[in-house]
């Protein structure tokens, strides 16, 4: 829901972004040529931060005060806020520039007062420790590297890969400070077992265990079954699954997990993709090329339906520095289908292969 106008005690997660360099640029550039590398530079934040739910607060120079949770808040906003990072060093990166772009981002999680302290029409400031955590690890961040707060870090779990950088003195803050540095986004089974312990007590739902135990045992008999778990989040549904696998612990099956997010509404593919992807266990780093290796090995055990699908694959999905050729429309589906598995647009070097 919308927050109130005015002020107001919040949740929020405070992004700080700050431009690498940013004084030795307006050194070397002419003024105009800077005003345009800066304008560049806050044009593209202010085009990747509301795709992850972000708010935009306010733009010094060089420095962004960015929002996640406000003015709407969403359940997933600190790791939006990671997400949002990610991409900002990715599109800053590839800004047109004399010299390569990089940014720093600090990020912390906590309770603020936002909103419109002084009245209508002013900045939505916040108060409180929060911000200036954000600001104070954006201070250890190295260029393009995002450093977070240990209350952001217990709120997004095991989703990104992280590194403990320690408890370190902060400027303004009496005790020394736990902060992480993101490494990068983990490719996970579940978003609930990424996100909670699935040694949580399992209380009260000994009929609900004994009815999914009695459908798998007809599924097993040959009658096929679909179970449908509807209810409001934070309930149970999702533990209630986690459960039965575990009962299911000496039984042979095939598991497989398709989840949807809010923030993909609009690729009807993205959990099938999703799952091929961790299924093939692409890496942060790997390469459009070793994706295609991976994608490759994953599918060399399959029909002779998915063998052709490898094979279109294969033929159409070519290493960099070529132009394809895609003649149908079933081509172009294709290409767009390849692009979201891979990061990138296919491409051929090996004559009469597209």
């Amino acid at each position: 829901m919308p927050r109130a106008a005015l002020a107001e005690r919040s949740h929020l997660t405070v992004m700080f972004c700050d431009l690498v360099g940013s004084t030795a640029l307006s050194v070397h550039l002419d003024v105009e040529d800077f005003h345009e590398v800066i304008g560049a530079y806050q044009k593209r934040v202010a085009e990747i931060v509301p795709r992850f739910g972000g708010f935009v607060a306010r733009r010094v120079g060089d420095g962004v005060l960015i929002y996640f949770g406000y003015p709407d808040a969403h359940e997933d906003d600190p790791e939006q806020a990671v997400r949002a990072g990610l991409a900002l060093i990715e599109g800053i990166g590839r800004l047109e520039s004399s010299e390569p772009l990089q940014i720093r981002l600090g990020i912390a999680t906590g309770l603020v007062v936002v909103g419109d302290l002084i009245g209508p029409g002013n900045d939505k400031d916040v108060l409180g420790e929060v911000p200036n955590l954000a600001a104070r690890l954006l201070a250890l961040a190295e260029p393009n590297t995002i450093i977070i707060a240990d209350g952001t870090r217990r709120q997004v779990g095991s989703v990104f890969a992280l590194e403990d950088i320690g408890f370190n003195d902060l400027k303004g803050f009496r005790e020394p400070q736990r902060a992480w540095r993101v490494l990068g986004e983990n490719r996970f089974k579940s978003r609930f077992e990424a996100l909670r312990s699935a040694e949580t007590p399992f209380v009260d739902r000994q009929e609900e265990t004994e009815l999914l135990l009695r459908r798998w045992a007809q599924a097993r008999a040959g009658e096929g079954r679909v179970i449908l778990f509807s209810g409001e989040a934070g309930i149970g549904k999702s533990r209630l699954t986690v459960a039965l696998r575990d009962s299911l612990d000496v039984e042979q099956y095939i598991e497989l997990h398709y989840f949807c997010s809010p923030h993909h509404q609009d690729s009807a593919l993205f959990p099938v993709i999703n799952l091929l992807e961790r299924a093939a266990g692409f890496g942060r780093e790997d390469t459009p090329a070793v994706k295609l290796d991976k994608l490759e090995a994953l599918m060399a055990e399959t029909s002779a339906a998915e063998r052709a699908w490898r094979s279109w694959l294969t033929s159409c999905y070519c290493p960099p520095n070529a132009m394809p050729l895609w003649s149908t429309t079933r081509d172009v589906r294709g290409r767009k289908l390849l692009k979201r598995y891979s990061g990138s647009s296919p491409r051929c070097r090996r004559k009469n292969q597209c």
